[in-house]
């Protein structure tokens, strides 16, 4: 099988079959939802994390008993596949209080558990402090102190080593196919990336690692069908389906970059091998690329989305924003402004997650916005 068909087969559902395989195995799953967990430490323990998706949720029937229709429809569609069983694999969810929206779907998820007693919280400060990394710290060890009572398993400095270096290694190898992305003639398209970065975060990181070699080799081979089209970056809130960006290059583009959290923010920054493992990873997911949460560093994430708008040599930029979310909507209407200074055109477009989304208004915003590109 291709590796591209692969990774279309591992998204396809949510109990995959690397998840049946390692549950075969008698190990453990447990989910999460945050680029701020390290996952090294789960993968040490031998347990596969997973990331937590509302991907499959068809409506939000249920979880709109609990969550109000302001609460945003990612939250929503994850809670609905929670409440429904679609998660029943998991041994437990570990949440970070990235917003209010989340935090109150993990607060109704585990009201309702019975079967999986292991559901908790790792509070990530919103500030970038020396105090605020010594907190950060205090909870990452109480995180993994959690872990190793829980499941009974005890993570060794060794485990944790050989963890940090196999994610070091998908970060590196991701960060080839953003290179091959960048070319003149992307071999992949927006829609392709989104799903291999999704496949990443629901299948062991050492197997995720063999079929990015594979797909990097393909891509490498393989002309890009990428020529003449409007060449794209999208950042903005949670994205680990492709229907957005499908619809986008369905219209004659092609999303060449972005800075989503399960993308190129993601992958941007190494763990330091050379320290010890558990204080490198305390320091590396504090000090990665912010997301809107963290206070004070617009900064910040305004010069990384102009590298990488640069380093892909993008015609224009798309600042998507799940609808009710309050973090990206602040920070888009600054990015659109501040892009719009720099001559970069940007598009401010408000969405719902997936079975709400309202595919034909955005498809008739975007075609405009093409438009406008095109006649520069």
């Amino acid at each position: 099988m291709k590796p591209m068909d692969q990774v279309n087969k591992v998204v396809s559902v949510l109990e995959n079959e690397y998840v049946a395989e390692w549950t075969g195995e008698g190990k453990k799953i447990v989910g999460y939802v945050c680029s701020y967990l390290p996952e090294e430490i789960l993968y040490a323990a031998d347990i596969l994390p997973y990331r937590i998706t509302g991907q499959g949720c068809e409506d939000t029937s249920l979880a709109d008993t609990y969550l109000a229709r302001v609460n945003c429809s990612f939250a929503r569609c994850c809670l609905e596949n929670a409440l429904g069983g679609r998660f029943d694999f998991l041994s437990g969810a570990v949440f970070v209080n990235g917003c209010d929206h989340i935090r109150r779907a993990f607060e109704n998820w585990e009201a309702h558990e019975k079967t999986r007693p292991f559901m908790y919280v790792l509070p990530v400060p919103h500030v970038l402090t020396e105090e605020a990394a010594v907190w950060y710290r205090d909870e990452v060890l109480a995180f993994k102190q959690s872990v190793e009572n829980h499941f009974g398993v005890q993570i060794s400095t060794e485990r944790l080593a050989e963890a940090v270096a196999i994610y070091n290694e998908s970060r590196r190898l991701v960060r080839r196919l953003y290179e091959l992305q960048a070319g003149d003639s992307p071999p992949l398209t927006g829609a392709q990336m989104v799903k291999i970065l999704s496949a990443a975060t629901r299948m062991p990181r050492d197997r995720f690692n063999q079929l990015l070699g594979g797909l990097i080799e393909d891509a490498a081979d393989t002309g890009g069908g990428g020529d003449g089209k409007v060449r794209l970056l999208v950042a903005g809130s949670i994205m680990d389906d492709a229907d957005l960006v499908e619809n986008v290059e369905d219209l004659g583009a092609v999303v060449v970059a972005d800075t989503l959290c399960i993308g190129s923010r993601s992958y941007w920054d190494l763990t330091d091998e050379g320290e010890d493992p558990l204080e490198a990873l305390v320091d590396r997911y504090f000090h990665h690329v912010p997301c809107p949460r963290m206070y004070g560093h617009y900064g910040e994430r305004l010069a990384f989305l102009k590298e990488q708008a640069e380093r892909a040599r993008v015609d224009g930029v798309i600042l998507e924003q799940i609808k009710f979310c309050d973090l990206h909507g602040t920070d888009n209407a600054l990015l659109k402004r501040d892009l719009e200074k720099e001559n970069i055109p940007a598009l401010e477009l408000e969405r719902q997650y997936g079975p709400l989304a309202d595919a034909g208004r955005v498809r008739t915003r975007v075609q405009a916005f093409l438009e406008r590109i095109r006649r520069v």
